[in-house]
């Protein structure tokens, strides 16, 4: 195990010294607390401060870390966090600095839900929920647009959105079988294609690497063994102890699963988890998987914390414990089952991605996977759209279809004017995103005075 915590004192980098692990510790600590803004400012952030600033990263090993972790289920900004520190430090680097990338934002996320669950009832506070959650709406809507205009330059890739959305929005499908119908759907189109008029992208530009990030198979065996330990046996552990149908043992298993197929980011699974948590497992109302939502975002550190908000109400009403207790519980076993398998992608796959990054036929596989995001995020628009704008929404069967139907006399005008601000703020003005949704939160909490 030692082995697999130290190494040598090379560096990976071209022309800087590798830093103190104190001095990693500080930094990665300032960047989880900065961390806001999503995926693409929390990625920009890192850039700045390991690659420009600190000169810890050079570019090509730091877009070579980025493109790995681009390829994997799970928050690719924590596991970029990861990934650097575990460069500099090995796996106590890649731990301090994934764990002080994500522990800031889950403490605040935690807070909010006790608060939300004790004082959710209040008046104001209903207010404020209402204003966050339609502002939400802009910020689904925001990220569609930017997720649209990188993953969908062709026509094929149009069409692969468009079925992921009929898929998930009308068939009801399961998501892990749209993510792989869509990696198959690439992968043959490259493979029928044949395309091989350039060569595959070589390794970033050769370094001195230390020691643990080159390939071992005992290292390989050893740290997988360690890491599917530390995921597998509290699992097993809670499903001995409280049986399966217990809320904890449900909460650790489902998010297990979402650990293991949450491809493009929170956005693309949000949609999946809101209904197996509403619909399936009764943790939590379909607006309140919005105000989660709307929390999370004023929270540094991935989106993906929206789940520790499911996973407190979850606990909170059904565990049969003091409803702060079991909201705690529930939140700590969101947050192990969720992050625990993102450690385990990068320490046990980072010394092979270079040969990851040579397969042309998995490249085109993940690309169709991007674009199967842009459909699943566009029906997570227009499922928390529908529930955010109207009291009351019915469900129609057409065959094998299933159509939302709203009731248009639920309508709610202040929800959409709200939503339509936000949303000009954001697309248009390129307003803070924190200060278009703490304007919706007053406005909405003005409604309760009117």
């Amino acid at each position: 195990m030692h082995q697999m915590l130290d190494g040598p004192e090379t560096t990976p980098l071209a022309g800087a010294a590798r830093p103190s692990l104190g001095e990693a510790t500080r930094v990665f600590g300032k960047i989880g607390l900065l961390s806001f803004g999503g995926p693409a400012g929390q990625i920009a952030l890192m850039h700045r401060i390991l690659v420009d600033e600190k000169r810890w990263l050079d570019e090509p090993r730091f877009l070579h870390a980025l493109n790995y972790c681009m390829l994997l289920p799970g928050p690719e900004a924590m596991q970029l966090a990861t990934y650097s520190g575990w460069l500099l430090h090995g796996v106590r680097g890649g731990l301090i600095a994934g764990l002080l990338f994500v522990l800031p934002g889950a403490v605040v996320i935690t807070a909010l839900s006790a608060v939300y669950m004790l004082l959710g009832h209040v008046t104001l506070v209903q207010g404020f929920l209402f204003g966050l959650k339609a502002a939400v709406l802009a910020v689904v809507l925001e990220a569609l647009v930017k997720v649209s205009r990188r993953a969908l330059l062709d026509a094929p890739a149009v069409f692969i959105a468009v079925a992921a959305f009929v898929a998930i929005a009308f068939l009801k499908l399961p998501f892990p079988l749209i993510i792989f119908g869509a990696a198959a759907a690439g992968a043959a189109r490259h493979l029928v294609a044949r395309d091989r008029s350039r060569p595959v992208s070589g390794p970033a530009a050769d370094q001195a690497m230390p020691e643990w990030a080159r390939p071992s198979w005992r290292r390989f065996a050893s740290t997988l063994a360690v890491w599917l330990a530390v995921w597998l046996v509290p699992l097993t552990g809670l499903y001995l102890l409280l049986g399966g149908g217990h809320v904890f043992t449900a909460e650790a298993g489902f998010f297990s699963k979402m650990a293991m197929v949450t491809f493009g980011g929170a956005y693309a699974v949000l949609a999946y988890v809101a209904q197996q948590a509403v619909e399936i497992y009764g943790w939590l109302k379909p607006d309140e998987m919005l105000a989660g939502l709307g929390l999370a975002e004023t929270t540094p550190g991935p989106l993906i914390l929206v789940l520790v908000f499911v996973g407190f109400l979850g606990g909170a009403r059904l565990s049969g414990l003091d409803p702060l207790a079991g909201g705690l519980a529930g939140a700590a076993v969101t947050l192990w089952f969720t992050f625990v398998p993102c450690f385990l992608w990068i320490f046990v796959g980072a010394p092979y991605v270079e040969t990851v990054r040579r397969v042309r036929w998995l490249a085109a596989a993940l690309a169709a996977v991007t674009a199967a995001v842009v459909g699943i995020i566009a029906n997570l628009a227009v499922w928390f759209g529908l529930h955010v704008l109207f009291g009351r929404v019915d469900e129609a069967r057409a065959g094998p279809f299933s159509l939302p139907v709203p009731d248009f006399s639920s309508f709610d005008w202040l929800a959409a004017l709200i939503a339509l601000a936000a949303a000009v703020a954001l697309l248009r003005f390129k307003a803070n995103m924190l200060l278009v949704l703490a304007v919706a939160a007053l406005a909405g909490g003005l409604r309760e005075f009117v």
